[in-house]
């Protein structure tokens, strides 16, 4: 079938992750951008249904005593609702811990590349943050993982071409500003397909179980479990 070459282009890239700089990671977390796009992905997760998702599986594979580290906790939406079920959820981020957040919960304010309590941690999970990072840098998160983690979950973006432009034709009418119009679009060209998350993070399925689906709403899941 004929494809023009500016299709052939897009659909090239869309092959491989592309990472490109967020708007949101060179705003303060006060700044009225970064306050209306938290809006925004809080409005993307309920549509998707990431945290239910996290809701449901997280009872069914992670253990009573265990400690969870949720990699990108924001402004700990998802990390609240699991410690209001009595789990002991601990955040990363590179933004301050909030003032709503759980008193017995640890808030790890730095950078996930030079975070070294992984031993602390035999279950991990990330919502729309593995993206984030660079093949190099996945790499070298998967083997602190390897090395200490029982389960890892993750809810990131399918990388379509499809789930660009409809969140760029329906981001508008549900009031979208421009850092999120942007950021989810490079978001989705950094996204993953198949069973890519768990390759770049090098985990041996020797060892682990990995499962990964994508939903039609656009989003990709992982669910990994050491075997026994």
């Amino acid at each position: 079938m004929w494809t023009s070459p500016r299709t052939r282009a897009i659909l090239l890239l869309m092959l491989q992750r592309t990472l490109q700089a967020e708007l949101l990671d060179s705003l303060p977390p006060d700044h009225p951008d970064a306050r209306h796009n938290r809006r925004d992905l809080r409005l993307t997760n309920r549509l998707m249904g990431n945290h239910r998702w996290f809701m449901r599986t997280i009872p069914e594979l992670a253990r009573p005593d265990e400690n969870i580290l949720e990699l990108g906790a924001g402004t700990g939406e998802l990390g609240r609702r699991l410690a209001a079920n009595s789990y002991a959820v601990h955040g990363l981020d590179l933004w301050p811990r909030p003032s709503d957040w759980p008193a017995p919960s640890h808030w790890h304010q730095t950078d996930l590349r030079s975070f070294m309590a992984w031993p602390q941690y035999p279950v991990v999970i990330g919502n729309l943050i593995f993206h984030q990072f660079s093949n190099t840098d996945l790499t070298s998160l998967g083997a602190h993982l390897q090395a200490h983690a029982r389960l890892i979950i993750a809810c990131e973006p399918v990388r379509r071409r499809v789930s660009q432009l409809l969140y760029r034709g329906l981001g508008p009418l549900f009031g979208a500003n421009h850092v999120s119009l942007h950021d989810a679009h490079v978001s989705i060209a950094a996204g993953f397909q198949g069973d890519e998350l768990p390759r770049l993070l090098g985990l041996d399925t020797t060892v682990w179980d990995c499962r990964c689906s994508c939903t039609l709403l656009g989003a990709y899941r992982m669910i990994a479990r050491r075997r026994p």
